[in-house]
């Protein structure tokens, strides 16, 4: 049966009013139950620990957050597994520069692109990474260990986060400004999984973020910092040197995490979750946690400053992915 024009019109315009308030009401609600939060890394890294607090402490905001670890490709496999999700503010990603740079310029073939297919909702902290050595590296600078590689040739290698990362990127960076181009990248899933081979000693030099559990090595003896990446020294420990102390101003660097949504989630969800997160940034008993874990709080962070960031880490990478020639497939 063929439907008049002007019925049709008025089904199709009454059908969509029907789904955007069937999208507000649900907005309304929300959250009706547990969120899932997916930490596209293995646990005991930075972004786990990370997860774990915000999870703790929103839950008087937002309800009960259960995280959902999935690691691989850089972060590539926890993050596709959130596009694909129904965009109904109950499955949210934490990801953000390293998910956001290794799929945009590092793939082929990517999963998913990260500027349409995920929406920002806020930044919750930036994290520095950090240069480590086994104890048994004969350096305790910078400058002493590019000395120590360039008459030690090929004896070096380094773990990083998984090819793409930010850890791999300042990495392959470090050697072209130190001249040390046959230091060896050994990739990993995740920094957390850098740390255990770097303690034992089959990793002479790790690429990690800065956490409150490498940090606490470091001052165990265990693995040595030698300098850290961000423009001014940790909170925590201020007698760490940068590496523009250190004589590499060109490796400053600070990464952004924060929460993401898949598209055509609802805006009132957006603005209710990062309402609820600006709320709990603003605390310095918070502020504090992060920072005993490795991170500094973004409390003025919003939805589009958040894309702003990301696609500024896009921008900052490019040259050195395109000089480098990298690709993960």
């Amino acid at each position: 049966m063929k439907i008049p024009r002007r019925q049709f019109l008025h089904l199709a315009v009454g059908a969509a009013a029907s789904s955007a308030a069937s999208r507000t009401a649900q907005a309304q609600a929300y959250p009706t139950r547990p969120i899932r939060l997916v930490v596209p890394f293995p646990p005991g890294g930075g972004f786990d620990a990370l997860a774990r607090v915000w999870a703790d402490k929103i839950r008087p905001l937002l309800g009960t957050v259960f995280i959902d670890n999935i690691g691989g490709a850089t972060g590539s496999l926890g993050a596709a597994s959130v596009v694909r999700a129904r965009p109904d503010g109950y499955t949210l990603l934490l990801g953000g520069s390293i998910t956001h740079t290794s799929e945009a310029l590092l793939k082929t073939r990517p999963l998913y692109n990260p500027d349409k297919d995920l929406d920002p909702i806020m930044c919750l902290a930036v994290y520095a990474l950090v240069i480590a050595v086994h104890p048994s590296v004969p350096a305790t600078t910078l400058k002493e260990l590019v000395a120590y590689a360039k008459t030690n040739p090929g004896k070096l290698s380094y773990g990083h986060a998984g090819v793409g990362s930010p850890s791999h990127l300042a990495g392959e960076l470090f050697k072209s400004l130190a001249g040390i181009p046959d230091v060896t990248p050994v990739p990993y899933r995740g920094g957390g999984s850098v740390i255990p081979d770097l303690i034992s000693g089959h990793l002479p030099v790790g690429i990690v973020a800065v956490t409150g559990q490498s940090l606490g090595f470091h001052r165990a003896g265990n693995i040595r910092f030698l300098a850290v990446t961000s423009s001014e020294p940790l909170i925590t420990a201020p007698e760490i040197p940068t590496t523009a102390q250190a004589g590499f101003p060109g490796l400053t660097y600070e990464a952004s995490v924060g929460l993401l949504a898949p598209v055509r989630t609802p805006k009132p969800i957006i603005e209710q979750i990062a309402k609820a997160t600006r709320a709990l940034l603003i605390s310095l008993d918070f502020q504090k946690m992060l920072v005993d874990i490795g991170f500094n709080a973004t409390p003025e962070s919003n939805p589009e400053d958040f894309r702003r960031a990301l696609a500024a880490d896009v921008a900052l990478w490019t040259p050195v992915v395109k000089s480098l020639d990298l690709r993960i497939d």
